[in-house]
C-alpha cells in the first residue's frame, strides 16, 4: 500500500537516485543528532540559570502530588470543553450546512454569511469577545463557555463546509432518483444525500477533533484551568515552567496521536461495512480471455462417474460472465476424448488446462457425478 502510494506522488527513483537519497538521509540525521546534542548540553550548563537537566527540577513535575493536583484536573478541563464543543460543532456544521444548499436562497445566504464570518474571525479573538461579554453579564464559569461556544462555532464552520462538499461529490444519480420517486430538493437533502454525506465525512470530521483539542489551550490566556494553565502554575510554584511544559506538551502528543490513529482506522472500518468482500468468488478464468464469452471448455477428474474406473471429461460451461459464478460447482458431460491434447493430468492428479470449444450441448452434472 506505501509503494502504490509513494508512486502516485514520484517516479519510483534508479540507484543513482536511491543511493543519493541514502547520503541526504544520513547527513540529516547526523545534523539532527548535532542541534539535539548541542540543546541538551545548553539545558545542562545555562549561562545564566540552574541546570535544567537536574533530578531536583523534574521530580516535582513528574510526581504523583503534580499529577493528583494539577494535570488530571487541568486534563479533565481539557476534555470537557472538548467534547462539548464537539458536540455543538457537529450539531451547528449540520444545521447551517444544510441551511446553505437548501433551494430558499435567503436562508442560504444567512447561512452562507454566518459560516463564513465564524471562519474568518480567529478563535482567541472569539474567545476574548464571549470572555468579556460574559463576565459583563455575571455569568457563571464564564472562560470555560467561551472558550466552548468559540470552538463550536469556529469548527462548526469547518464541520458545515464538510457537509456541503460532501453532499456535492455524490454521484448525480442519488440526487436523480430522489427527484424520480417524487421527492422534493429539501427533501432529497434531508433524506437521500446528507445521511450518506454525513458517513462519508466521519473521517475528516474526527480528524478535526484533533483542531478542537489543541485549541483549548487558548483558553489559558483567558484563565481558563485547562491543561496548559495547569502546567504553567505548576512550574510558576517550583520555578520549573519548562519540565511541566515538556510533561503537558507530550500528554498532548498522546492525545492527538490517538485521534490520528482514529482517524485512519475509521475509513478501513467503515469501508468494510460498506463494500463487498475483498476475496470475490473465482470466476472460470477463460471467460476473461474470450471475447465471446459464450463457450467454454475445461477438462476435470471424476471420482469413478460411471461406477467404473475414473475417468476424464471435458466440462463445458456455457455463459456469460455473470451466470458462471458457480462455474466450480456445475458441469456438463461432453464425453471423453483419448486424443484430446488439452486432457492432460497432473502430477497431482488434477487438471489446469483449458480451451475455447466449438460449442456442443451437453447434459448438466453434479459434483457427485450424478446426472
Amino acid at each position: 500500500m506505501a509503494a502504490n502510494e509513494s508512486a502516485l506522488l514520484f517516479d519510483q527513483p534508479g540507484p543513482r537516485m536511491q543511493k543519493r537519497i541514502r547520503i541526504i538521509n544520513w547527513a540529516a540525521a547526523i545534523v539532527f543528532i548535532a542541534i539535539a546534542v548541542l540543546i541538551l548540553l545548553r539545558l545542562h550548563n545555562p549561562p545564566d540559570g540552574e541546570n535544567q537537566l537536574s533530578w531536583e527540577l523534574w521530580k516535582p513535575a513528574l510526581d504523583g502530588e503534580a499529577w493528583a493536583d494539577f494535570y488530571l484536573p487541568g486534563l479533565w478541563a481539557t476534555l470537557r470543553a472538548t467534547f462539548l464543543a464537539v458536540i455543538g460543532a457537529v450539531a451547528f456544521g449540520l444545521l447551517f450546512g444544510v441551511g446553505r444548499l437548501i433551494p430558499n436562497a435567503l436562508v442560504r445566504g444567512v447561512c452562507g454569511v454566518v459560516i463564513e464570518f465564524c471562519r474568518a474571525v480567529p478563535v482567541l479573538i472569539m474567545m476574548i469577545f464571549f470572555w468579556r461579554w460574559f463576565a459583563f453579564m455575571d455569568m457563571p464559569s464564564p472562560a470555560y463557555w467561551s472558550v466552548v461556544i468559540s470552538l463550536v462555532l469556529y469548527n462548526g464552520s469547518v464541520v458545515a463546509e464538510l457537509v456541503r462538499s460532501g453532499v456535492g461529490n455524490l454521484p448525480n444519480g442519488q440526487h436523480e432518483a430522489a427527484v424520480a420517486l417524487g421527492l422534493t430538493r429539501t427533501q432529497s437533502l434531508l433524506s437521500v444525500e446528507v445521511p450518506q454525506a454525513i458517513y462519508a465525512m466521519m473521517p475528516a470530521a474526527v480528524t478535526q477533533l484533533v483542531v478542537v483539542l489543541k485549541d483549548t489551550a487558548l483558553g489559558s490566556i483567558i484563565m481558563y484551568t485547562d491543561l496548559l494553565q495547569e502546567s504553567r502554575r505548576l512550574g510558576s510554584m517550583y520555578f520549573n515552567i519548562l519540565q511541566t511544559l515538556v510533561v503537558a506538551g507530550v500528554i498532548y502528543f498522546i492525545l492527538c496521536w490517538l485521534l490520528s490513529r482514529l482517524a485512519e482506522w475509521l475509513p478501513v472500518r467503515m469501508q468494510q461495512r460498506t463494500m463487498a468482500p475483498t476475496e470475490a468468488e473465482p470466476v472460470a478464468p477463460i471467460a476473461i480471455l474470450d471475447p465471446s464469452n459464450v463457450n467454454q471448455i475445461a477438462v476435470a477428474r471424476e471420482e469413478r462417474p460411471l461406477g467404473g474406473s475414473q475417468r476424464l471429461y471435458h466440462v463445458h460451461h456455457r455463459g456469460t460472465n455473470a451466470s458462471i459464478h458457480n462455474w466450480r460447482r456445475t458441469r456438463y458431460t461432453q464425453g471423453y476424448d483419448e486424443t484430446q491434447p488439452q486432457s492432460q493430468v497432473s502430477k497431482e492428479g488434477h487438471q489446469h488446462h483449458h480451451r475455447p470449444h466449438p460449442g456442443r450441448g451437453g447434459r448438466p452434472k453434479s459434483d457427485d457425478g450424478r446426472s
